[in-house]
C-alpha cells in the first residue's frame, strides 16, 4: 500500500521472532504462560512465512485473539490493499482503529483513509487524510497523509490547488528522500485526468456506435476488394477482343 507500512511489516516480521523467545523465556515457569507463548511463537512464523492473502488469512482465524492478532490482520489488510480489494481492507483498517499493536497505532487510520480514496471516496479520504495530518504533526506517517490529502484535491476536479499544495509542502522539507516523494506525487498528479462519469446506459451506448463505426468502416474497405475481380474480368475480356 504505502512504503511506511511495508517497512514496517518487514521490521515486525524481523523483530518479532526475537520479542516472542523473551516472552517465552518468562513464561516457562508456568504451564499457562509456556502455552500462550507457544501460540505467540507460532503465530509469529505464520507471519514471517505467509507470502499469500490465503496464508494470511489462514493466520488470521487461526491466532484470532492471540497477542500479535493485530499485527497479522494489518499484513492481510495491506495484502487485500494490494489485490484491489478495497472493501476488506477498509474493514480491517476501520476494526483497528484505536485498537491497533502498539507502535502501529497511525497505520489503521492512514490505511483507512486510503482504501477510501481508492474506492473513489475523495471527499471523506481527504477529510481523513487531513484530520490525521492536523492531529499527528510528529507522526511517521505524516508526509503520507499530506501527500494522500493532495491527491485526492486532484481527483476531485482541482488539479492546479493540489500542485499548489504540494510545492508549499516540498518547501517546508530538508530531507531528500522526503521532497522526492513529493515531487511523484506532483508528477502523478500533472499527468492526472479526471474521467467523466457516465451512466451504464451511456457506455452501452457509446459502445454500441463505435461496433456500428467499425463495422461501416470494415465493409467500406471490403467493396472495392470486391469489386476489383470484375474490372480485371472486363478489362481481359477487351485485351482478348483486341487480339483476334
Amino acid at each position: 500500500m504505502n512504503e511506511e507500512l511495508e517497512q514496517l511489516i518487514q521490521e515486525v516480521k524481523s523483530i518479532l521472532p526475537w520479542l516472542l523467545a523473551a516472552g517465552i523465556v518468562v513464561a516457562g515457569y508456568h504451564g499457562v504462560r509456556k502455552y500462550v507463548a507457544n501460540r505467540r511463537a507460532a503465530a509469529s512464523e505464520a507471519v514471517a512465512n505467509a507470502y499469500t492473502t490465503e496464508e494470511l488469512e489462514d493466520a488470521a482465524t487461526k491466532f484470532k485473539g492471540s497477542k500479535i492478532d493485530g499485527v497479522i490482520r494489518l499484513c492481510l489488510a495491506k495484502s487485500y490493499y494490494d489485490s484491489a480489494n478495497y472493501d476488506s481492507a477498509l474493514d480491517i483498517y476501520e476494526s483497528l482503529v484505536g485498537k491497533a499493536p502498539d507502535g502501529f497505532e497511525d497505520v489503521p487510520v492512514v490505511g483507512k483513509a486510503q482504501c477510501l480514496e481508492a474506492l473513489g471516496k475523495y471527499d471523506e479520504a481527504r477529510v481523513a487524510f487531513d484530520a490525521f495530518a492536523e492531529a499527528n504533526p510528529k507522526s511517521y506517517l505524516l508526509l503520507t497523509a499530506k501527500l494522500g490529502s493532495a491527491r485526492c484535491v486532484a481527483q476531485g476536479g482541482d488539479r492546479d490547488k493540489a500542485i499548489a499544495a504540494l510545492e508549499a509542502l516540498k518547501a517546508t522539507l530538508d530531507d531528500d528522500l522526503d521532497k522526492s516523494r513529493v515531487d511523484s506525487t506532483i508528477e502523478l498528479v500533472k499527468r492526472y485526468e479526471k474521467r467523466a462519469e457516465r451512466s451504464l446506459f451511456e457506455a452501452a451506448d457509446a459502445a454500441q456506435k463505435q461496433l456500428e463505426e467499425e463495422s461501416a468502416k470494415s465493409d467500406a474497405e471490403k467493396k472495392p476488394e470486391a469489386e476489383a475481380p470484375k474490372g480485371e474480368a472486363k478489362a481481359a475480356s477487351e485485351a482478348s477482343a483486341k487480339t483476334e
